[in-house]
C-alpha cells in the first residue's frame, strides 16, 4: 500500500505518459511553435505544463489506489487460490496490516512522484534544443529517453527518502 502501489504506479506512468509529454514538448520546441507562444505573450510553461501538472496530481492517486486494489486482490487470488491460504485469515490479516496512516502515506507519495515526474519530463522536452547533441527528431528521442530514466531515478530516490521520512513518525 505503502511501497508497492506508488511506486509501480508511478514508473509505468512514466514510461507511458511521461515519455508522450517529453516528446510532444520536445516536437513542439523544434517545430518553434513554443517560440510563436512567446511571441503572442503566452507564458509557454503556463500554457503547457500546468494543465499537464493538474492532471498529475488527479490521475497519480486514482491509479495508485487502483492498483493498491489490485495488489490486494491478486493477493487474495494466489493465497487463497493457489496456496490454500484461509479466506478469513487473508481478510483479517489484511485489515490488520493495512491502516488509514499506510494509504495516506502512498497517495502523499503518489502526489510527490506526479509532480517530479512531469516536471522532469516537461523540463527534458523544453529544453531539448539545448540538451540534446543532435537537432531535430533524433534529439527529442534522446531527451525523452533521458526524462524517462531520470524521472525513474527521482522516483526510487525519493521513495527511499520519503519512507525514511514517512516511517519516522
Amino acid at each position: 500500500i505503502m511501497e508497492i502501489g506508488p511506486v509501480f504506479t508511478a514508473i509505468m506512468i512514466v514510461g507511458q505518459a511521461g515519455s508522450a509529454l517529453s516528446a510532444e514538448i520536445g516536437i513542439q520546441r523544434n517545430a518553434e511553435q513554443i517560440d510563436a507562444l512567446q511571441t503572442m505573450n503566452i507564458n509557454p510553461l503556463a500554457f503547457l505544463v500546468s494543465p499537464r501538472l493538474y492532471a498529475a496530481l488527479i490521475c497519480f492517486p486514482i491509479l495508485t489506489a487502483f492498483f493498491d486494489i489490485v495488489g490486494i486482490y491478486g493477493g487474495h487470488l494466489t493465497g487463497v487460490s493457489m496456496l490454500g491460504v484461509d479466506q478469513g485469515a487473508y481478510w483479517s490479516r489484511i485489515y490488520e496490516a493495512v491502516s488509514v496512516k499506510n494509504v495516506m502515506d502512498g497517495f502523499c507519495k503518489a502526489l510527490t512522484f506526479g509532480i517530479l515526474t512531469t516536471v522532469i519530463c516537461a523540463f527534458q522536452g523544453y529544453y531539448t534544443h539545448a540538451k540534446a547533441s543532435i537537432p531535430g527528431a533524433r534529439g527529442v528521442s534522446q531527451t525523452t529517453t533521458r526524462a524517462v530514466v531520470l524521472s525513474s531515478i527521482a522516483i526510487l530516490s525519493s521513495d527511499y527518502l520519503l519512507t525514511s521520512l514517512l516511517l519516522e513518525k
